[in-house]
């Protein structure tokens, strides 16, 4: 399969050793297939003088809520930076280069951003996968405390989360350590994809879903409901031999699956098809 330019190097990002993986320039890479004319340089210096600013305000002190209010005051009181809760499944959100441009997106672009300019004034943190949100913390020992990108770099502790939680799923939540994880490089890449596939199979563009799920696949080729995903997709596009390779490889790993039944349909649908031809 000939992969574009951008994808090509969105694979040779993601194939490298985990510490050398640049999020910011992967995510521009996944943006560059939307956006051909996209100069990824460009934005990764706009994000350099970002963190350069914000080294220039730091406190002599360099304590970690001190650093977190200087960004936070940095990103969302002076460049106005916020999250988009007026159009949430705007696909832009989704794509670095247009939350710099239009300083809006949702918590795991806006998160980025800061985990970008963090790592460049030596604060390192990492993003952390919390149900139905996402947030980030500094990284250390002792470090118990998390930031939410998405409502202004607020400042959170473990009981905060829980309470954020219960308002997001609009009833009484009990949070669990293995809620809080930090997450890879790569799970953070599937889960912005995850959130562009969602949205494009929303809005029935689906060769827009497909291309999201194919990059998912780069990054976790085990996926198997991305397989069987892709393979739906594949039958409503009518490349019915990738989508029988797809669903068929589906059901060799899910047999009890409750869509088996379904899956197994459709399979017996395009197989009838061909034989009758």
């Amino acid at each position: 399969m000939e992969f574009s330019l951008a994808r090509q190097r969105f694979y040779q990002e993601i194939h490298q050793p985990d510490a050398e993986i640049n999020l910011g320039r992967a995510a521009l890479y996944l943006a560059q297939e939307e956006y051909p004319e996209l100069d990824v340089e460009e934005y990764l210096n706009a994000i350099d003088t970002m963190a350069a600013e914000v080294a220039e305000r730091l406190p002599p002190q360099r304590y970690p809520l001190r650093i977190i209010q200087t960004i936070n005051q940095y990103l969302f009181a002076d460049l106005k930076f916020r999250g988009n809760t007026d159009q949430y499944y705007d696909p832009r959100n989704s794509y670095l280069n247009q939350v710099i441009d239009r300083r809006t997106g949702i918590p795991i672009t806006l998160s980025l951003i800061y985990l970008e300019i963090a790592a460049r004034i030596d604060f390192p943190m990492v993003g952390i996968n919390m149900p139905g949100h996402f947030l980030i913390r500094p990284v250390g020992e002792g470090m118990q405390i998390f930031v939410d990108p998405f409502h202004q770099g607020e400042v959170l502790f473990a009981e905060d989360c829980q309470d954020r939680l219960s308002q997001i799923f609009s009833r009484p939540m009990q949070m669990q350590p293995e809620q809080l994880p930090a997450i890879s490089p790569q799970q953070f890449l599937a889960r912005m994809l995850g959130n562009l596939k969602a949205i494009y199979l929303s809005k029935g563009k689906i060769q827009k879903a497909l291309a999201a799920i194919d990059r998912i696949l780069l990054l976790f080729p085990d996926s198997i409901t991305d397989r069987r995903d892709r393979g739906l997709l594949y039958y409503q596009l009518g490349r019915w031999p990738e989508a029988c390779r797809e669903l068929e490889t589906y059901l060799a790993e899910e047999p009890l699956a409750t869509d088996t039944g379904l899956i197994r349909s459709l399979l017996q649908r395009m197989q009838n098809s061909e034989g009758a031809e």
